[in-house]
Formats: C-alpha cells, structure tokens, sequence
C-alpha cells in the first residue's frame, strides 16, 4: 500500500483548459451549424475521445469527415492555449512527489501533439515519468486500458498508485484500473465525480483531504 505514484490526466486536471476547449469546438463546428455551449460540453464532449465526440455531434458523417474535424480542432486548441496555468496546488504537490521520490505519470484522451504543446506552455515536460496520450493505447478511456499501460510501464501495482480525474469517463477508466482516485471539480460537481466512482473530490490540489491522504499513504507528514 505504500504511495509510489501519481497518475494524472491532463484536460480539466492539470490545467482548467476546458473554455479553451470548448472555444476550440465552437471555432470548428460553428460553420458546421453545430452549436456548442457549455451544457454540450458536459454531457458531449468533457472525458470522451474525439472518435466518440465527433460520431455524437456530426451523425451521419462518415469517419474521414471526424477525423478532418477532429484535426482542425486540435489545431484551433493548440492555437488558442498560449497561456495555461497550472491547476491551483499542482506545483507544490508535483515538488512534494519529486521530494518523497514518488513517480509522475501522465493519462490522457488527447492526443501527443496536444500533450506535448500543454506540458511545454506549463513548463510540466520534464516533471512526467511516463506519459499515456490517446496516441499510444489502441482504446482510450472510459476503458481502462490507458491506465493500466501506465502502471506496466511504471512497474507498479495499482494499489501502490493514485490518480485524479476530472471527468466520468476517466473516473470509470481509473477505477477499472484498479486505482484510489480523487475527483477534481473544474467542471462537474462533487455528486457528479462521487457517482462517477471518485472516492474522494476535491477543488484542486491545495485541499486538505487530498494532503491527509498522502500522509497517511506514504506514512509521513505532508
């Protein structure tokens, strides 16, 4: 049960980069006469790949016409997020992992392009051990496989790891996976997150539940 890693995803955890997002869908499906808003975000688009995104708001088109789109999308986001901001608590939290020798890892539905521009814009590229994008698993969340690639490539158990998600599809893929995980609430609410499968939910990474939980996990003071 000792603590060895952290796994995180990326959109809505590391970063609130959700109104980007949904900018970014807006840009691209607008001309399309697809409305987007933030009620669509939530039941549409938060946590789900762009495969399943895209076969939900353009019915009826064929798969190359997604895959179009859900280029030009990624390429509207990583135009728009020139200036990302850590999630409240991350720095302190990754430099407090890096201080115990606990493992950073990265489990994400975007894809590497995406990951790649996000971490470079936080300055968060080195701070990753391993790094899961949509890219390197052959089913993205909700399955679980994402996250147990994580774990193989991290050596560990998934009792000796926990994660944080943002979104119901990635809760459910943490917790097939096995792992403890927390529920942050950049855009859902608690209840969400908690029915979801969170075992605990928080704010962001300053919250004194998250902190009892690795103290008493790595058996040390916080």
């Amino acid at each position: 049960m000792t603590l060895k890693a952290l796994i995180f995803d990326m959109d809505g955890t590391l970063v609130h980069s959700d109104p980007v997002h949904l900018r970014a869908f807006a840009e691209v499906l607008g001309p399309e006469g697809v409305s987007i808003d933030d009620e669509v975000y939530r039941n549409t688009i938060i946590g789900r790949t762009n495969e399943s995104i895209f076969a939900t708001l353009l019915p009826g088109r064929p798969v190359t016409d997604h895959e179009t789109f859900a280029d030009l999308k990624e390429a509207a986001f990583r135009r728009l997020a020139s200036d990302l901001k850590p999630l409240e608590g991350l720095l302190d939290l990754l430099d407090w992992a890096d201080r115990y020798t606990v493992k950073i890892a990265l489990v994400t539905n975007a894809p590497s392009l995406n990951a790649s521009h996000m971490l470079d814009t936080m300055g968060l590229t080195d701070r990753f051990t391993v790094k899961i994008t949509r890219d390197d698993v052959s089913r993205g969340k909700p399955d679980p496989l994402p996250y147990l690639t994580a774990l193989d490539r991290l050596g560990l158990a998934a009792d000796q790891a926990i994660a944080f998600e943002d979104s119901p599809s990635g809760m459910k893929a943490a917790k097939g996976a096995g792992l403890f995980s927390f529920g942050i609430l950049t855009g859902l609410t608690a209840a969400d997150m908690t029915r979801a499968g969170a075992d605990i939910t928080i704010p962001n990474f300053q919250s004194k539940a998250l902190w009892d939980v690795l103290a008493k996990r790595l058996g040390t003071a916080t």
